[in-house]
């Protein structure tokens, strides 16, 4: 198994069809019709298709899918050529994969985002991949003068056992790319997959650890110039700019003014860093400076304003609360989050009279290209974009400002540039998790029933920070979800798992301390709310309830749930992206303070492609939600964020990261996404475990500024 970044798709296709014949299937990702290599290539798109692909397999054996997909750490591009090569019947190490440039003839949805991959392309995937088998059965048959029927194929072989011959795929696929292309091909049963669900291992691991060119800040142009900009804090524009130091220095080219930011260009990114602090420019206000301390005030008076967008009302609820016999209310809070990953931005840019070229890290390639498009007055196909790997995104790469800045600068200094950010432009640049305060009540009646429920979100620039169909809505009788949004000079953005990373913590311990009121056990009072459901269902209902019961049962036998002794379990149960996941922690008190020792989580994302690419994603989930949940924060003064490096803004640390067990339901379910649905669960299964071994509830992130946590570094 080996894997290739593709730099030019006519190469590709020049490769793939100049290799002494071979077949080579460009297929339709939507309706997974096919064409053979020789047919004209505009067939192959056809009109209103979502996005198509090749998967070519030469003399040699050799099959080469071409990945269309952002890859961001997900594992797209081991995740797709693994089903290619499933319903193939391929020999994995035969299986070469190589990145695709953004291509909209060819291609439509090549996005990392929403968790939304591999639930998009599963079954056009597989018909690919059993088209191609199908062509290859009928040419050996063909050869053979058997009947395709009496032939099976296994590891990139055909075989035909009553005469006991076989020929490889290499050796059939001349022949085979002149069978006619099926209709209609028969997908394998699951339950006879050798590849799918099996632990592989990522196909660039190889070049990730012997440290090849993979990823957008190891991309070189002979020639290329870099780039660094100087950015407004939130609230204020440029004034005036004196860079006379700057361009006497050593290295520089230029310093040109970019709509409100200054930019710095050199030859080597030490050289422009330097320029860059030598820079005096003056800012002035343009807009509210707002503080964090203004924030907090803003969340007051929006949980009590009557001007608020209702979500979904079922029942009564007035009248659920004025006759209750018990009423809980609490609220709960998060800051802004800065994305922080591991690679910062960075874009490379080279625009031409009539053209531009774009090389970077993106999860939204169109978006990118048809925005410089835009700018700079060509035809979308006039602007090509390259994809490399991402050393991270967790949807910050969804923006395009970075990749922007690359043309605008590449633009006015009349240079290919690569435009990189330090980590302080990072993680003061915006496009932040929003800020949230969220407001909880519940109404018990004498026999502690839930007979009423209210949920406010009050934000800052995240819109509907409710997701009002979500579970426990339609296991109500009566339930009011309404909304309200600050508008702010602070940009904010998707972080992964939008909305849910936050709102299930302030959902999930809300319902603990709901059926404490109840004096019922956590994980009963759930699955009675998930009864009523099921049963008497009340409005919409978009959530499945027997797949939210499997998780949780899964959960709860795999971590001894109410059997263990000396250690404090907490529960969480949540549904995003169209996955559920069940988690459980478990907390034991040392030297006075709660230490988180385990997670248990249990996931049903449908069929489980690759063991090691799904554990990879509940695992980073898992610390992702409890390392933000504990650590993250960064607050502002007067528009200027106060948070600037690691050095003031914590991660949780590997010694801190609990051991993880996960667990996936078995079923037959298409799959269902699984890069995010990890992790919104995980704050509150880790808050409900501190509640049990210290009494104290947690409703404020992070959790290390609590009292709980007083003197924890």
């Amino acid at each position: 198994m080996s894997s290739q970044l593709n730099h030019n798709r006519r190469n590709f296709l020049k490769i793939a069809v100049a290799t002494g014949g071979g077949l080579l299937l460009g297929f339709n990702w939507t309706d997974s019709e096919a064409a053979v290599a020789g047919a004209p290539l505009k067939g192959v798109a056809a009109p209103a298709i979502d996005f198509n692909s090749y998967l070519s397999i030469n003399p040699q054996g050799v099959i080469t899918i071409l990945s269309p997909n952002p890859e961001v750490g997900q594992g797209i591009k081991t995740a797709f050529p693994i089903i290619v090569a499933e319903e193939l019947d391929a020999d994995w190490k035969n299986v070469v994969v190589e990145q695709a440039p953004l291509d909209t003839q060819k291609f439509e949805r090549q996005v990392a985002g929403g968790s939304g991959s591999i639930p998009h392309s599963w079954k056009r995937l597989r018909v690919a991949g059993a088209t191609a088998r199908h062509m290859l059965l009928e040419a050996a048959a063909k050869r053979w003068n058997v009947s395709a029927s009496d032939c099976t194929t296994s590891k990139g072989f055909v075989l035909h056992a009553a005469s006991k011959r076989k020929l490889s795929y290499g050796e059939l696929a001349t022949e085979a790319s002149k069978m006619p292309v099926p209709a209609d091909v028969k997908l394998k049963e699951i339950k006879d997959f050798k590849l799918i669900g099996q632990t592989i291992k990522n196909v660039d691991n190889p070049g990730i650890l012997t440290g090849k060119p993979l990823f957008g800040l190891d991309f070189h142009r002979e020639g290329m110039l870099i780039g660094m900009l100087q950015r407004p804090a939130f609230g204020y524009k440029l004034k005036s700019v004196d860079s006379a130091a700057a361009k006497a220095m050593p290295g520089i080219v230029n310093v040109v003014t970019i709509n409100n930011s200054v930019a710095v260009v050199g030859k080597s990114t030490w050289q422009v860093k330097k320029a860059k602090d030598a820079l005096k420019i003056e800012w002035e206000k343009d807009g509210n400076l707002e503080s964090t301390s203004d924030h907090n005030r803003l969340f007051k008076e929006m949980l009590d304003s009557p001007n608020t967008t209702v979500r979904r009302k079922d029942g009564d609820v007035e009248s659920a609360f004025k006759n209750a016999a018990k009423v809980i209310k609490a609220e709960y809070q998060c800051p802004f989050l800065p994305h922080n990953p591991l690679e910062p931005m960075n874009f490379f840019a080279h625009v031409k009279a009539d053209s531009a070229e774009l090389v970077g890290p993106s999860q939204t390639p169109e978006a990118a290209r048809n925005q410089t498009a835009k700018l700079l007055g060509l035809s979308p196909e006039k602007v090509s974009v390259q994809l490399t790997r991402m050393g991270g995104g967790f949807g910050r790469r969804l923006n395009t400002d970075y990749a922007i800045e690359a043309v605008q600068v590449s633009k006015a200094v009349n240079a290919p540039v690569k435009v990189m950010w330090t980590r302080e432009d990072d993680m003061t640049g915006g496009i932040y998790r929003p800020a949230v305060r969220y407001r909880f009540e519940a109404a018990l009646d004498a026999q502690n029933n839930l007979i009423g429920y209210k949920l406010r979100g009050a934000s800052i620039n995240a819109g509907n920070a409710t997701r009002e169909d979500n579970f426990p809505s339609g296991a109500v009788d009566n339930l009011l979800i309404d909304s309200i949004d600050h508008k702010s000079p602070i940009t904010t953005g998707p972080w992964r798992a939008p909305i849910t990373n936050f709102l299930a913590f302030a959902e999930q311990a809300f319902l603990d301390e709901v059926a404490q009121a109840a004096g019922k056990d956590p994980v009963q009072f759930r699955l009675e709310l998930l009864d009523k459901a099921k049963q008497k269902p009340v409005g919409k209902i978009t959530y499945d309830v027997d797949r939210m019961k499997g998780v949780i049962q899964l959960a709860v036998e795999k971590s001894g749930w109410g059997k263990k002794k000396g250690v404090a379990q907490g529960f969480s149960v949540y549904f995003s992206h169209r996955s559920y996941v069940a988690q459980i922690g478990e907390v034991v008190v040392e030297k006075g303070k709660p230490v988180l020792k385990k997670v248990y989580s249990a996931a049903d994302c449908g069929v489980v492609i690759n063991q090691s690419g799904a554990q990879q994603q509940v695992r980073g989930c898992v610390v992702d939600g409890i390392g933000h949940a504990m650590y993250g924060n960064i607050t502002f003064k007067d528009g200027i964020p106060d948070q600037k490096n690691f050095n003031d803004y914590k991660l949780i640390r590997m010694n801190e990261i609990p051991e993880i067990d996960v667990y996936f339901v078995q079923n037959e379910i298409d799959p269902t996404g699984l890069g995010e649905p990890s992790l919104p669960p995980a704050g509150a299964a880790v808050a409900n475990a501190i509640f049990k071994a210290t009494g104290k509830r947690l409703y404020n992130q992070p959790f290390v500024e609590t009292e709980v946590f007083k003197g924890v570094s």
